[in-house]
């Protein structure tokens, strides 16, 4: 599905409510552990504590990537599969590579 403003692309099965807010609390953490590593920064704190903050911060990044991943292999590629269109397989490839092999 695609929004002809903004050339957006659309999920065609909507996210459940209980995953939107899993990613929500993902991200608001890592949010949140950038926010600490500004003040960390500000505050002159040790290399290595900041550094310890920015892989958390990482890590919690990495894990949405990993679950919007998962749920789009389940989703969006099953669905075109099933209609025909093969390509996002290779497309599905594509995105492995960039998040999957971290």
């Amino acid at each position: 599905m695609e929004n002809r403003e903004c050339n957006c692309r659309y999920k065609e099965t909507p996210r459940d409510e209980e995953f939107k807010a899993s990613l929500q609390r993902r991200l608001n953490r890592a949010i949140g552990q950038l926010g600490g590593v500004k003040t960390m920064i500000d505050d002159n704190r040790y290399c290595g504590d900041v550094l310890l903050q920015l892989a958390a911060a990482e890590k919690a990044v990495h894990r949405v990537s990993e679950l919007i991943l998962e749920n789009h292999l389940h989703t969006c590629v099953v669905e075109q599969v099933r209609s025909g269109n093969d390509d996002v397989v290779d497309e599905a490839m594509d995105l492995i590579r960039k998040f999957g092999g971290r």
